[in-house]
């Protein structure tokens, strides 16, 4: 079987996640990158290296198209770049596969295009304000901006350029210097949505989507909003849930992996953005350790057209529908909907969410934790890979700097110097156990 994966630079997603269940299918994998060197050393005698690579510009899907018709016709065509969504969409329907549906990809991507259809079809209306590319920001002076509010590029991703601003003068600044670091960029303005920050993770095939679970999501201070840690939410809220889900659906996502990003206050879950993807930085790596499942393989499956299981054969529990779903009455199903619509949720969608110990999967907790730059410089010293035990807690930490390398602080996940994946019986000993671990060593950075 033939599999085209479009990429930009390697990810611990597709380099630990993918390339190695790609391999354990079958497939025989072609990478399309517009960066053809750094994949090639990152897999390096790996044994999950993809057969080949092929550079071409990715972020236009006519020369992708292009470059796929070159070679083996491809069974699926898979991405997991926020960046390149529409574009393996589009590539995947001209090969006729199964695939997201584009125009979903492009409202996720997009978060003018996002808060403007989630508006229109009345499931939540954020106050947004677009600037594009070609517009000052000072014609923002003559609007009635709701501080404090929030800028960010409008297809930015991992809170690159993306700040609290608490007036004017602020507003002005931020966009000014976001400018001047990318000309031409488009952002929006939104206003400043108040409560805790959650995740939340699903799997769907277009006709059914799982719930996974979520995360507790503790990010930097103001102005900026790096995460720093996440705590596994085995049991999210279920009203909160239900909201999401309505959002999602409006949206048309339920195809393949989803990260969702909200807010809770008041009993009320407000999207943040939808990533239409797999979680990142190690965090579905975490997923899959922690749940048992095998989440890539059924990812790339769903891509080549299969059904999901059901909830109880995914995560051997039973299942219990949201409130509002599709069929509050019956479990999620992996059968086909009466049309066979793959790829676009189109109002039929059965979803479910599993029926676990509000202690975690197998009565564990997890948490993923950052380690961040607090300045710019050179990282002088620095811990090595480690797999160890700690009172019953298993943790795996990576370094994702490498030692002598100079960076500046830039407020966004590339400021991580490592992560730490911690999997406990309880979250008090997993949280001591990551505690432990921070305090015992030492990041160095010289200016």
């Amino acid at each position: 079987m033939q599999l085209h994966l479009v990429a930009l630079n390697p990810t611990d997603s597709v380099t630990e996640g993918f390339l190695p269940a790609a391999a354990e299918l079958g497939f025989d994998v072609t990478v399309f990158t517009d960066r053809a060197d750094p994949h090639k050393a990152a897999y390096a005698g790996s044994d999950a290296a993809p057969a080949r690579l092929v550079e071409c510009d990715v972020r236009d899907f006519r020369a992708l198209i292009a470059a796929m018709s070159h070679g083996p016709s491809p069974d699926a065509v898979f991405g997991n770049s926020d960046h390149l969504q529409p574009q393996t969409a589009l590539a995947a329907d001209w090969f006729g596969l199964p695939g997201k549906d584009w125009r979903a990809t492009l409202r996720a991507k997009n978060k003018a295009l996002m808060r403007r259809h989630l508006a229109e079809t009345g499931v939540d209306s954020v106050w947004t304000a677009e600037l594009p590319g070609d517009l000052d920001p000072g014609a923002l002076a003559a609007v009635d901006v709701p501080y404090p509010c929030v800028v960010k590029p409008r297809e930015g991703v991992a809170s690159e350029d993306v700040y609290l601003v608490g007036n004017e003068r602020e507003l002005l600044a931020r966009c000014r210097g976001i400018r001047e670091r990318t000309p031409g960029i488009a952002l929006v303005v939104e206003e400043f949505l108040r409560g805790d920050l959650r995740t939340l993770e699903t799997l769907g095939d277009g006709r059914v989507r799982h719930v996974l679970g979520g995360f507790r999501t503790r990010v930097s201070a103001p102005p900026t909003f790096v995460e720093e840690s996440m705590v596994f939410d085995a049991e999210p809220d279920p009203g909160a849930v239900g909201q999401v889900e309505s959002a999602l659906d409006a949206l048309g996502v339920g195809f393949g992996a989803c990260h969702t990003e909200y807010v809770v206050a008041d009993g009320r879950a407000r999207i943040i953005e939808v990533n239409y993807r797999i979680i990142g930085d190690q965090c579905d790596l975490l997923l899959r350790d922690l749940l048992g499942v095998p989440i890539f393989e059924h990812v790339l499956r769903v891509h080549l057209g299969e059904a999901l299981p059901a909830a109880s054969e995914l995560l051997g529990e039973p299942v219990r529908p949201f409130p509002g779903s599709a069929d509050a009455s019956a479990p999620a199903s992996a059968d086909a909907s009466a049309d066979g619509t793959v790829g676009g949720m189109s109002g039929g969608v059965s979803v479910g969410m599993v029926d676990r110990p509000a202690d975690g999967p197998a009565g564990r907790r997890a948490r993923v934790e950052y380690i961040c730059a607090r300045a710019g410089g050179t990282l002088v010293a620095a811990p090595a890979a480690a797999d160890l035990a700690d009172n019953g807690v298993q943790l795996a930490y990576r370094p994702l700097r490498a030692v002598g390398t100079t960076a500046p602080l830039t407020g966004t996940n590339r400021d991580y110097l490592g992560v730490l994946r911690a999997v406990g019986p309880d979250q008090e000993r997993t949280d001591a156990a990551v505690a432990r671990f921070v305090a015992a060593r030492s990041w160095e950075i010289r200016p």
